[in-house]
């Protein structure tokens, strides 16, 4: 058996394996207990000196094993350690569970995903690493956009694990700083302060979109700029081979 039928099976076995603890663990009521913010926020405390780790560590879970929400790990980190380490914790945490995903889908899946497109991989949107890495760091402003589906599905392009990181990390900031905020301002009880946070959070979600509108709209100048300039050239060609 190849190389990557054995990575093959052992991505099915993983996933099975994943899918079953899941399934398990979801409908105990200690589960849905540790999901639940007020009691996420008291375990985290009472954890003391571990608590960052154990924030950071469910985080990481939470990218890697996708059907596990982060949101609400966010607003707790939020909750008990303030707006700056709080989306310190986060960060770290989120970065460090899309690294390992993307690790896990290029070390199984990269090699057999290779195999089947071979060349056609490198070619056109696919095969530039700039390209690649702007849709990466755009979908990580996108908070619909499924956080963990990108990054194993960003281990199966060439896209650099460098590129990649720096990409998730910078697209990731925003989101975190505002998940952490939100938590800490729900922590306050303080109204209009949560408002202005809810309102910051739709503000980054609508900026991948102004961004897009931007580039299309000095797009569409270029090319127009263009035509004018092609369409002068012509004039000036045509008279120009005119006989007196």
């Amino acid at each position: 058996m190849s190389s990557n039928w054995v990575k093959l099976a052992l991505a099915f076995m993983a996933l099975g394996a994943t899918a079953f603890a899941y399934w398990h663990f979801s409908g105990s009521a200690s589960f849905e207990k540790l999901l639940d913010g007020a009691t996420l926020r008291t375990t985290v405390e009472a954890a003391g000196g571990w608590g960052p780790v154990l924030v950071v560590g469910l985080m990481t879970i939470a990218v890697v094993v996708s059907p596990i929400p982060s949101a609400p790990i966010a607003l707790t980190a939020g909750a008990a350690y303030g707006h700056l380490w709080g989306t310190v914790y986060v960060l770290l945490g989120a970065e460090l569970g899309a690294l390992i995903a993307f690790g896990i889908a290029r070390l199984l899946g990269y090699g057999l995903v290779r195999t089947w497109f071979g060349s056609r991989l490198d070619v056109g949107l696919l095969g530039s690493q700039n390209i690649l890495m702007t849709t990466v760091f755009l979908t990580r402003l996108m908070p619909f956009v499924s956080f963990d589906i990108v990054s194993y599905a960003a281990g199966l392009t060439s896209l650099t694990l460098w590129r990649f990181g720096l990409a998730t990390f910078a697209g990731i900031v925003p989101a975190s700083f505002l998940l952490a905020h939100f938590g800490g301002e729900i922590a306050s009880a303080d109204a209009s302060r949560i408002m202005m946070a809810v309102f910051a959070l739709g503000a980054v979600t609508a900026l991948p979109f102004l961004i897009q509108a931007v580039r299309k709209k000095y797009a569409d100048r270029g090319n127009r700029q263009n035509l004018a300039r092609d369409c002068g050239a012509d004039g000036v060609s045509d008279r120009k081979s005119r006989p007196e």
